[in-house]
């Protein structure tokens, strides 16, 4: 026969051993594992049964039972049948139960025990049973049901619930007697038949319960049922650990007196009202606060509301940031800290690895423990454990303790986790059992009266680390009643020589967590039981054990995809992670593309894979990694994904809407209608009408192809006929749906007098207290014209319309002053004609008169062009925006006096030619929008104003900060200066003096310093010539100003006269000096000849003479006149740095000109340059400065200047001036006189033909033609994008005269590029360039319109 697993009780009681308690004698039922050789193995027990002995007080059974102390006892006694292990047999109450001479064996009982136990083996063959069938439920939906059933003798449960949901549904396992099935939260799918199956080896039996789910809640019949509903949209919260949070919700009549019909869930779970968490409901607000928070708060939070029509529910995330560390660094604090496996002196702490560690992973953690006595926290640990699990030993039973967790990092230590519950140290391991009642069942009471206990058994580690172990062993069995101690021993695996360990006292619980060991070394364990009579043998000893890291972090998630989905959010999705141990969950990061750093999303794990990121930017790229997080820490970052554009989502737009009728014949109709509300940003493509005539069955299509305006007339209709319309409208993502039927037009020709009904009534500019109202004419006319519209209003709450104006008014559009804020308003217009008024349009939208947050206004102003513009920026970032621009609600401003540009998410209209014709409003509309627009009027003011700023932009002055000084210096010099602000490196200064440009010399020195705008002018030897008008003419990039200062009559002779005197006083006052200073010719007989003139001078006198510092003995000097020369009949090399300046200026020819392949080259040829020549070019008296197209320069014969591409400005006189060290020689060409023409007219050009811009469709074959000058003939050549072209297969390359066709035969996509011409001759060269663009088949690009030459084939 098979042996059961579970031992079942009959009526007749199956116990190995009895223990006479009081009046009662109790006897218990174990279950065997197997029958081992000597004792049977005791797990588990059921509660004990009583039986009533008073009348058998004074019988040999009890009076033997009383005596017996163990388990050999019962067996030397006979009480114990050995055979039948599964049910070990005492023998019934029998008065005679020992037979004659205490022979068992012979005894009457031991022959009906022989026969009870066959009968026992016979009934359990048999296929198992439920003492306790499922049954029934019937419950509201988002409730939970367990399902509950008692099995009796079984050898193996199958068990079935179906339909089965991971998440939703859990069975228990090996609950014997009891099997149930938690449904959790359940909804209306979950309303089903339920079975349980279970099977042993002679059969099976079933079990049925069917459960039903209602999908309206029952409100409590003294209460008024609720009607409102939800009229906001609950949003995330964001907060902080340690600050308060809100989340609140508003519905449309009060809640105070339904307050039983609301719940709140977190993450599913229903919410109670704490200390530390407020559920209220005032008015029509209903919400959840609660302070501090933690991160443990942060989850999905949803409010139910049980109403007549239902559950309504509004859901939220609430995101619990890290609070501000201590240390800066640190990282996050963590959270979710729970005990487990909790003893009278023992447990074991887990937690959660926190999300931020801001930028330094974390290396450890301290666990802290809350000292009751001392009011104080206490480390539990010296060193901090790598990972999130610690064991917590040397409790005090009865004491209650509560406890938290502390993160470490390079930085410092985080702030501590939110702290556990207070937990009271006792011995939570009491078996209980549900049996209609709670019945508690102490061990202690069930076990046998033992002197010197057995030994444990199964000494093993249950937690294994790098920094400890958890010993585990399981108690003595029998263990006895009196408490027990341990003595725990260990040695080095493969020694016999045991230490013991944890000396300060005994352990009380079979668990003690072992710190101290080296790693590398395995150890071995033995444990021994203490009791008051004595000390147990030692237990089996462990196997080896070291320590070892037992947990890894979670491999990196894969396959992360973020996808669109509102304009502030986006939602992120990435493969599960499998692995062992399991995850806790997955924490989300992102950041801006181009950051380097990353922001945590959530700081609580989610457990799904799929998530929406809210409080986004719109319009910016973001990028987003995954990182799944067990025990172990935080796993690898997963892929980055691709970065994301922040915008809506693409959907097909919702159903057009208000079709009416806007005039009718005989046979046909025109029908208007509104366009969606939702379009998601996307321009609505067209529209599908569909038709109906009430006499038939079935629509009809009105029109296969889609209609671009709200406007469309349906011909071919029957007269008397009554008609009802539907449309559906399509953008990029597709066709939406289909909308109503409109009501039921009859088909008749209108011949009223009165106009039709205005249609497409909108309103834009909606703001606090004002709106611009537009609509469009009526299609049908009346018998005369329309000459003026009445528009009317209707406010939220009152029943009739009110005329908004008494006079009709001939425009389209109307701004509505004087609104309401807040309040929401309906309008509709009536045409009218001389025969009177019409029929009113259909009113247009609600409207609620309030500015919206973010709401922006058209800039006005000038940018640095001196341009004056109009700009607009659209708050609300989309792809592509389009911005519709108009002037006075006519339609676009005339496009030759402005310009408009889009950049990104802002548009530009510039007034390319301003004058008073451009006063008006101009307004702009962001269609696809929530309503997006905005207006301006320029007033005659404000465009005279903005025109001077224009100008002042573009003609800047440069500011002038101190004018004109005269000074005479102490040595008689004279000081002219003025200062002007601070200018740019590139500015520039001419100095004028009576017109001529004045050059700096040695007498006249002028000095421009641009860092401090100071420009001032040194003049030696102040006299006549320095009389006129002084001219400081500045040029610092557009910026450019001139000042004056006139030294004539009073002003020049006072100076002079200054001059005069204080130069003849400083002379006299320095004795010798020179009147004349150095000068030298060149004879013909290439002698130099130095002189100069000393005054002031004495009979002792003398003029030496040098060069180089070496004294020349040649000089001559007259002491009576002061004149001084040298003669120089041979010119050496120490001589020739002054003295060939000198010749070879005079050597200089004239200028010259010379074509070249890139300009022109203007030339003068020397016999030989040096550096002291100083050559400086001028063109048309200004100063030429060397730059990329201008170029100047020297050779050893020759000093040049070389025009590159030269146009007409570089036409004029162009001026060489060189210094011979005493003079300055000039030399000019005139570019501008018919001696010169064939330098521009030979040069080679491109006259005209290729436009900037070719747009041309795939397959075609496309022309490049221009025309060309130049001789002799110019070489041509192509290059495309920086690579030359080559003439073969599809290129052809034809030149006729001075036309160049370049053609491209089949065009395909490849050949979209810069294309640029090259012709070349020996007066210069030229390019001409031009972009091709190719586009496919059915597309138009915005290009083609702009195009201006584009030749197919």
């Amino acid at each position: 026969m098979k042996t059961p697993d579970v031992a079942v009780c009959f009526k007749t009681v199956n116990c190995f051993y009895g223990v006479s308690t009081g009046s009662f004698i109790q006897l218990h039922t174990h279950r065997l594992k197997t029958p081992p050789p000597t004792q049977p193995a005791l797990i588990g027990s059921f509660p004990s049964l009583l039986f009533p002995i008073r009348s058998l007080s004074g019988s040999p059974i009890v009076q033997g039972i009383r005596q017996m102390r163990s388990w050999k006892s019962l067996k030397s006694a006979g009480l114990l049948y050995p055979p039948f292990w599964g049910h070990e047999v005492l023998c019934p109450l029998d008065p005679c139960w020992a037979g004659k001479n205490g022979d068992w064996s012979k005894s009457h009982t031991y022959k009906n025990c022989r026969q009870m136990k066959d009968f026992r083996e016979l009934c359990a063959r048999r296929a198992p049973m439920f003492w306790i069938p499922l049954r029934a439920h019937c419950v509201w939906e988002r409730m939970s049901v367990t399902l509950t059933c008692t099995l009796g003798k079984i050898t193996r449960i199958t068990a079935a619930a179906f339909p089965a949901v991971l998440c939703k549904y859990q069975i228990t396992k090996d609950c014997f007697p009891f099997k149930f099935s938690l449904i959790y939260r359940c909804s209306l799918e979950d309303s089903a038949d339920y079975s349980v199956v279970v099977t042993n080896a002679f059969g099976q039996a079933t079990s049925f319960a069917n459960v039903l789910v209602k999908g309206e809640y029952v409100i409590n019949a003294l209460l008024p049922v609720y009607e409102g509903h939800f009229t906001s949209v609950m949003r995330p919260v964001f907060t902080r650990e340690k600050e308060s949070f809100t989340l609140s919700s508003s519905v449309s009549t009060s809640l105070e007196r339904h307050g039983p019909s609301i719940q709140w869930f977190r993450d599913g779970v229903l919410l109670k009202e704490s200390d530390r968490r407020k559920l209220s409901c005032i008015g029509c607000d209903v919400s959840l606060s609660g302070s501090p928070a933690y991160k443990e708060d942060e989850g999905l939070y949803t409010v139910v509301v049980a109403s007549s029509s239902g559950l309504q529910e509004q859901s939220a995330y609430m995101f619990v940031k890290d609070a501000e560390p201590e240390n800066i660094g640190a990282p996050g604090a963590p959270l979710c800290v729970r005990c487990h496996d909790i003893h009278k002196d023992c447990l074991l702490l887990s937690w959660t690895p926190p999300s931020d560690d801001r930028g330094s992973p974390v290396c450890g953690y301290y666990v802290e423990r809350w000292d009751k006595s001392s009011n104080q926290w206490i480390c539990c640990n010296e060193k901090p454990t790598k990972i999130c699990r610690f064991p917590v030993s040397g409790l005090t039973e009865g004491e209650t303790y509560r406890f938290r967790v502390k993160a470490v990092n390079q930085a410092g230590v985080s702030l501590p986790s939110k702290a556990t519950k207070e937990l009271r140290m006792t011995d939570h391991r009491k078996e209980e059992r549900e049996l209609g009642r709670k019945i508690v069942v102490d061990k202690a009471d069930m076990e046998d009266i033992v002197d010197v206990p057995l030994p444990p058994t199964n000494v093993h580690a249950s937690e294994i680390s790098e920094d400890f172990i958890v010993l585990s062993w399981d108690e003595p069995k029998p263990r006895g009643k009196e408490p027990l101690t341990y003595y725990i021993q260990r040695s080095i695996a493969g020694s016999n020589s045991w230490q013991r360990i944890h000396l300060e006292k005994p352990v009380n619980s079979p668990r003690l967590p072992v710190f101290d060991l080296e790693k590398g070394k395995s150890y071995c364990f033995r444990v021994q039981a203490v009791n008051k009579y004595g000390l147990s043998d030692q237990s089996e000893p462990s196997g080896p054990i070291s320590l070892q890291a037992t947990l890894d972090v979670p491999p990196a998630p894969d396959h992360i995809l973020a996808l669109r989905d509102t304009k502030t959010s986006a939602v992120v999705q990435w493969g599960k992670v499998d692995c062992d141990p399991e995850i806790l969950g997955y924490y989300i990061y992102s950041r801006l593309s181009g950051d380097s750093d990353w922001k945590s999303v959530n700081n609580k794990p989610l457990k799904c894979n799929r998530f929406t990121v809210p409080e986004l930017e719109t319009g910016k790229d973001y990028e987003f990694c995954v990182r799944a997080v067990n025990e172990a820490g935080l796993g690898a970052m997963s892929p980055i994904s691709e970065p994301l554009n922040i915008n809506e989502a693409i959907y097909c737009p919702s159903a057009p809407y208000d079709f009416t009728l806007l005039c009718c014949g005989k046979d046909e109709m025109t029908i208007g209608w509104k366009a969606p509300k939702f379009t998601a940003g996307k321009e609505i493509l067209g529209y599908f009408l569909d038709q109906h005539d009430s006499s038939e069955l079935n629509w009809k299509d009105v029109n296969n192809e889609p209609i671009s305006k709200r406007v469309c007339k349906v011909t071919g209709l029957t007269e008397g006929h009554f008609y009802e319309f539907r449309g559906r409208a399509m953008n990029s993502a597709g066709v939406g749906k289909m909308s109503e039927p409109s009501g039921l037009f009859k088909c008749e020709e209108w011949t009223m007098a009165e106009p039709g009904p205005p249609y497409d009534a909108r309103c834009t500019e909606v703001r606090n207290t004002s709106l611009m109202l537009h609509w469009e004419a009526p299609i049908y006319e009346g018998c005369s014209a329309i000459t003026g519209y009445l528009v009317e209003a209707q406010k939220e709450g009152s029943d009739g319309w009110k005329n908004v104006n008494e006079n009709p008014i001939s425009e389209c559009h109307l701004r509505i002053s004087d609104l309401e804020t807040g309040k929401s308003y309906q309008f509709r217009v009536t045409a009218v004609n001389s025969d009177g008024a019409g029929g009113p349009s259909v009113p247009c939208d609600p409207v609620v008169a309030a500015t919206k947050p973010g709401t922006n206004e058209i800039e006005v102003g000038v940018d640095d062009e001196g341009l004056i513009f109009l700009s607009f920026e659209n708050p609300e970032p989309t792809d592509n925006p389009k911005f519709i621009w108009s002037k006075d609600y006519k339609g676009a401003p005339d496009p030759e006096k402005t310009e408009i540009s889009t950049e990104g998410n802002t548009s530009k209209l510039v007034l390319t030619n301003p004058s008073m014709e451009d006063v008006g409003t101009y307004s702009v509309e962001v269609p696809n929008t929530d309503g997006i627009s905005a207006s301006h009027t320029l007033t005659e003011e404000e465009l005279a104003d903005l025109m001077k700023k224009s100008h002042d932009v573009q003609h800047p002055l440069i500011k002038l900060i101190s004018d004109w000084k005269k000074e005479v210096l102490e040595n008689g010099d004279v000081r002219l200066w003025l200062q002007v602000e601070k200018l740019s490196p590139a500015a520039e200064l001419d100095m004028i003096l009576n017109d001529k440009i004045i050059e700096n010399t040695p007498k006249r020195k002028i000095q421009f310093d641009r860092e401090s705008g100071l420009i001032e002018i040194v003049k030696q030897d102040f006299g006549e010539e320095d009389k006129g008008t002084y001219t400081a003419k500045v040029v610092d990039g557009k910026a450019s100003n001139q000042f004056n200062l006139t030294l004539v009559g009073e002003d020049f002779e006072g100076i002079l006269k200054e001059a005069n005197q204080k130069r003849k006083q400083w002379k006299k006052k320095h004795g010798p000096h020179f009147q004349e200073q150095l000068q030298w010719k060149v004879t013909e007989e290439c002698h130099v000849i130095i002189t100069c003139k000393v005054t002031n001078t004495t009979k002792e006198t003398t003029l030496t003479w040098s060069l180089d510092k070496k004294s020349i003995p040649n000089g001559q000097y007259d002491c009576q006149s002061g004149d001084g020369n040298l003669t120089i009949e041979k010119v050496n090399d120490h001589l020739h740095c002054n003295l060939n300046s000198c010749m070879l200026s005079l050597s200089a020819s004239q200028l010259k000109c010379q074509g070249t392949a890139e300009g022109i080259k203007i030339y003068s040829d020397v016999k030989y340059f040096i550096e002291d020549m100083n050559p400086t070019w001028y063109h048309k008296n200004k100063k030429l400065d060397s730059t990329d197209r201008i170029k100047s320069g020297s050779t050893m014969n020759q000093i040049w200047l070389h025009i590159i591409g030269p146009t007409d400005t570089d036409k004029g006189l162009y001026t060489l001036e060189i210094f011979d060290g005493k003079d300055t020689h000039k030399r000019t060409l005139d570019l501008s006189g018919k001696g010169n023409q064939n330098i521009y007219s030979d040069r080679a050009k491109v006259v005209r033909g290729l436009p900037d811009l070719a747009t041309i469709m795939v397959d075609k074959t496309l022309c490049l033609t221009c025309h060309i000058s130049g001789d002799p003939a110019p070489e041509v050549s192509w290059v495309k994008n920086d690579k030359k072209v080559v003439f073969k297969d599809r290129y052809t390359l034809d030149v006729k005269g001075t036309v160049v066709t370049m053609t491209i035969e089949k065009i395909c996509a490849e050949d979209s590029g810069r294309y640029s011409i090259t012709v070349k001759n020996k007066y210069g060269s030229e390019v001409g360039q031009v972009t091709v663009s190719v586009f496919k088949h059915g597309e138009e690009p915005e290009e083609l319109k702009k195009s201006s030459m584009v030749i197919f084939m």
